[in-house]
């Protein structure tokens, strides 16, 4: 991942004292340093007639690739001198932020700020560009959260420009809605996704380190909860397809990655992929869905940048009256576990040599969103939901006694269970822990996409 840069300027009319507006700068600038990584000082921009302070500020970052542009209005300011700086920057999404003056002696007193922004807010939109209006209030706190929001949701339109996500093979099951449209991924979205053939994994299997082999079957074995004895071969059978996919996400600088599994490592390699997904994450941070569902992989790409999250997968299984079931039938990132890394040898249909995860997960706020590609147009279902303990349950064909899949039962609150029902749009989804909702409503707003919640 890129690391994200944000331009910030600060503007005031010429007539307005300059010890005032620098007072002003400075203290915008400090709270926003406290709350975002990468912020880069372009000064204080005042209407002079030569442009000297416009010009100025943005030789300050001109060379910069930056994820956002804050254009602070610390004072009334002529549009024109705005715009001498920020039409340099049109490429980049911008946070319009107006300050606010203060009480003195029982009366207000005033830079007129909101004149400043209120003459720009129209023309920014008239210019298109791509902007957020904030403001702060007299008396009441700054609104430092949704400014933090807003630049969460640039950085992760940045991030995803250089983003790399990796399948190995393609649309597992013949499923439909885990396929992509890769020009319009690339060309609206960012992403580049790259394909690899199972085969490649397997021929690296004989090149791998024997040391390498050894340290991973110590690890699992020192590191994670079995709840019945398992074979050292099947450990170090997945350790073994970790480690030959590793020197491929390396090589590639994947973020995020996605396997065939039912039609190729459970029906060709005999091999469920629960355990090789968990090591991956151990091995390398990536991101993991199964089932080259490489929408999902985008969906988790984008929840990561905005939450800084490892985000896991679950998929739907019941709904109730007022909630629903949402499990995984393999495999739950330990970022997302609760307590200890748990798993057990089991059967399940034709497959008797099984190492699945039966963890809890963690409970808590969440926020749920799912990307997709449906007629041409990319769209986004989101909804927030309270994550509970799931009830006991399991899924019908594994071994007595069965276990019971890591998941939760989720208690929407921004939709009912049908209305959710309604707009849902994949049997995976992508869980945050935490409310994102206005991170992901003006990420949507910036890359063109229909936000559905």
């Amino acid at each position: 991942m890129k690391k994200n840069t944000v331009g910030f300027i600060c503007f005031g009319e010429v007539n307005t004292p300059i010890k005032k507006l620098q007072e002003k700068h400075d203290e915008a600038f400090k709270q926003l340093s406290a709350i975002v990584d990468g912020v880069v000082d372009g000064g204080l921009v005042i209407d002079d007639p030569a442009y000297e302070t416009a010009d100025a500020a943005y030789e300050k970052i001109a060379g910069l690739d930056l994820s956002c542009l804050v254009v602070c209005v610390a004072g009334w300011i002529p549009t024109h001198a705005v715009i001498r700086v920020t039409d340099h920057f049109r490429h980049v999404p911008m946070l319009l932020w107006g300050l606010c003056g203060w009480k003195e002696n029982g009366r207000i007193i005033t830079t007129a700020e909101q004149a400043g922004t209120t003459a720009l807010r129209p023309a920014f939109e008239a210019l298109d560009y791509n902007f957020k209006y904030i403001y702060n209030i007299i008396g009441k706190p700054w609104p430092m959260e949704r400014i933090a929001s807003y630049i969460a949701a640039c950085n992760a339109r940045h991030n995803l420009r250089s983003a790399r996500v990796g399948t190995m093979g393609y649309r597992d099951m013949l499923l439909y809605g885990t396929q992509y449209e890769g020009n319009s991924m690339r060309g609206q979205i960012g992403v580049e996704v790259e394909s690899y053939e199972m085969l490649e994994m397997v021929r690296a299997l004989d090149t791998l380190d024997a040391a390498a082999v050894a340290e991973g079957v110590e690890f699992v074995k020192n590191n994670w909860k079995f709840e019945k004895p398992c074979d050292d071969a099947i450990i170090e059978k997945g350790v073994k397809y970790a480690l030959a996919i590793v020197g491929k996400i390396r090589q590639r600088g994947w973020e995020a990655i996605t396997l065939i599994d039912v039609d190729g490592m459970k029906k060709l390699e005999g091999f469920p992929p629960a355990m090789v997904f968990m090591l991956l994450e151990h091995y390398t941070d990536i991101l993991t869905v199964p089932e080259n569902d490489v929408l999902g992989a985008v969906t988790q790409l984008i929840m990561h940048y905005i939450s800084g999250q490892v985000v896991p997968y679950l998929e739907y299984y019941e709904f109730f009256e007022n909630s629903m079931l949402i499990g995984v039938p393999d495999f739950v990132p330990k970022a997302a576990t609760r307590g200890d890394v748990t798993v057990l040898p089991a059967a399940f249909g034709l497959l008797n040599a099984s190492l699945l995860n039966v963890s809890k997960v963690k409970t808590g706020y969440v926020t749920c969103a799912r990307l997709v590609y449906l007629k041409g147009k990319y769209k986004m279902h989101v909804y927030t939901a309270e994550a509970k303990e799931p009830p006991a349950w399991n899924e019908y064909g594994w071994d007595d006694p069965a276990p019971q899949l890591p998941s939760l039962e989720v208690f929407p609150d921004s939709c009912t269970v049908e209305e959710f029902a309604q707009n849902v749009s994949c049997q995976h989804v992508i869980v945050a822990y935490g409310n994102y909702v206005e991170a992901l409503r003006d990420f949507c707003k910036m890359l063109n996409i229909e936000m559905i919640y």
